[in-house]
């Protein structure tokens, strides 16, 4: 599968990938681990056109769920399918 995006885009989606089933890392966090800020890692999490492969539901806000472009109701159906303790 040919993921298309930037060379930033994809280190974001990259270190989103690693998230374990049932957990959750902060926008925050992942920021920490590709040496940014959180809002530019909402930036390329906004440009992910494979949010089931890319698991962009498993990335918080630091207080709240945070965005998801298929609607919040989805992240919150996901996180909760999950086990997911937010």
């Amino acid at each position: 599968m040919k993921i298309e995006g930037t060379d930033f885009q994809k280190a974001v989606w990259k270190e989103v990938r690693k998230i374990p089933y049932g957990e959750v890392r902060t926008y925050g966090w992942i920021a920490r681990m590709v040496g940014t800020s959180p809002r530019a890692v909402g930036m390329a999490m906004r440009r992910n056109h494979l949010p089931i492969y890319i698991p962009c539901h498993r990335v918080v806000a630091k207080r709240g769920i945070g965005g998801f472009s298929p609607g919040s109701e989805w992240k919150i159906f996901l996180l909760e399918l999950e086990g997911a303790v937010i």
